[in-house]
């Protein structure tokens, strides 16, 4: 388990649970030094005040917020560790909303909460709380001398935090929304629909791999053993749609086929091979017509020229 980042307890009412955060996600991305690229050297920076143009040591740097007029208010550490914030070691309960209400764009870094000495009852009273109501709680917690909207859910038998964007961070779509006269027939959705039906499963992490990272460590041990990076065959970029029908069928056809079931018939064919079928109908409605026609003919009496 990694180091603890913060301490304090977690408060619904007149309940308090102390807990531990850990972080729950690591980030596996392969790391790159700047280097020359003649020598392989190492690129290094020195971070140098622009006033006496010395180097400054880390332990010596502090946080300066610029004034308008350029001035420089400058932050200490005991600065942000002073600052009146009730969240800094409460995770206090502000109120619970259904887990369907939560968008996901709002989160962003994922933590677990571990219960410390007598918080293991309260801890699994709020976790099968959660869970059997199908709420989350709403809180507001202070990491890293940040204050931000979380909320807290469970997660199989442990407790998660999940610290969000405040809402002026989060963009607003409309600028990226189709224009409104934008149409589809409903022949399309509903092929579209069993497009998603077809692929339609348990979701299930551990079945998607990081391709390019694993790329990347081809690409490195085949450069430390000095042999060749086999080439990999392009997939040639896809056209523009013209037929979007006919590239719904294909994409059904194809998930259908690597599931190994046959093919489904497209949603539009199924209206020409009705009229089809009315079309072959109608004629043998006139061809009965004309034969009563001709047979009232026959029996009628002639008429008697004047």
């Amino acid at each position: 388990m990694p180091q603890a980042i913060w301490k304090g307890s977690v408060s619904f009412g007149m309940v308090t649970i102390p807990v531990k955060v850990y972080a729950a996600t690591q980030e596996k991305d392969i790391s790159f030094r700047q280097v020359h690229a003649e020598d392989g050297g190492r690129i290094r920076y020195k971070r140098v005040c622009d006033i006496d143009g010395e180097e400054v040591p880390y332990s010596d740097i502090a946080k300066g917020y610029e004034l308008p007029d350029g001035g420089i208010v400058i932050l200490t550490s005991e600065d942000f560790g002073e600052l009146p914030l009730p969240s800094r070691h409460s995770i206090e309960v502000l109120e619970f909303v259904p887990a369907d209400d939560f968008d996901p764009i709002y989160v962003a870094r994922s933590y677990y909460l571990q219960a410390e000495g007598p918080g293991a009852k309260p801890y699994v009273l709020l976790r099968d709380a959660l869970e059997n109501t199908g709420q989350v709680a709403v809180v507001k917690v202070a990491l890293r001398n940040r204050e931000s909207l979380a909320i807290v859910r469970n997660k199989n038998d442990s407790l998660v935090l999940q610290t969000m964007l405040w809402p002026d961070e989060v963009r607003d779509d409309a600028t990226v929304a189709p224009p409104a006269d934008v149409e589809v027939r409903p022949q399309e959705v509903a092929m579209a629909e069993s497009y998603i039906q077809t692929l339609s499963t348990v979701f299930d992490p551990d079945r998607y791999h990081d391709e390019y990272r694993k790329a990347l460590e081809e690409l490195i041990e085949a450069k430390t053993e000095g042999r060749a990076v086999e080439a990999v065959e392009e997939v040639a970029p896809a056209g523009e749609v013209v037929d979007l029908m006919a590239a719904l069928q294909a994409s059904v056809d194809a998930a259908r086929k690597r599931r190994g079931e046959a093919p489904r018939e497209a949603p539009e064919e199924k209206a020409p091979a009705a009229k089809k079928a009315a079309a072959k109908k109608a004629p043998a409605k006139k061809a009965a017509a004309k034969k009563t026609t001709a047979k009232k003919a026959a029996k009628a009496p002639a008429r008697k020229s004047a």
